[in-house]
């Protein structure tokens, strides 16, 4: 070979392909990796806040694009409070976040609501950083996604 060949040329020449994503777009995947599927909830509030409204008028723009996707939103408490205040504030959680898709001009026939309650921890530690984890909505896709 010629010594005129310089090595960034080599480097070009043998570089592997560039990275493309695996992700489909319109699929579950697509949705809680680009959009994002959790929102975060105050102690023993069920408000949507400001910060997680950019997430879910995101949720609302997918969903628009991606009109035969149907979802459930699952509303989530911390371990505090007994077991059924915990899974009525997981229900309001859960509507506050539908209502707010709603509003968005996502129909509502397409969004169900489900309570978890205190049932399904992300994290089992007893303090603030690990109760603000589980106070959440998390919005899942449920029918009509690409896969």
């Amino acid at each position: 070979w010629s010594s005129d060949v310089c090595s960034s040329d080599l480097q070009q020449a043998y570089a592997p392909p560039p990275v493309t994503s695996s992700i489909i777009p319109g699929s579950a995947e697509d949705f809680r990796v680009n959009v994002g599927d959790t929102v975060h909830f105050g102690y023993n509030q069920y408000n949507v806040e400001d910060a997680d409204k950019q997430i879910l008028s995101r949720q609302a723009a997918w969903l628009q694009k991606y009109p035969s996707v149907k979802v459930s939103v699952e509303g989530h408490a911390d371990e505090r409070g007994t077991r059924e205040y915990n899974l009525a504030l997981g229900a309001r959680r859960a509507n506050a976040v539908k209502e707010y898709l709603v509003s968005q001009g996502v129909s509502a026939g397409r969004v169900e609501t489900v309570s978890y309650g205190k049932e399904r921890p992300i994290c089992t530690d007893s303090n603030e950083a690990c109760w603000s984890q589980n106070r959440r909505g998390v919005t899942t896709i449920t029918g009509g996604a690409n896969s």
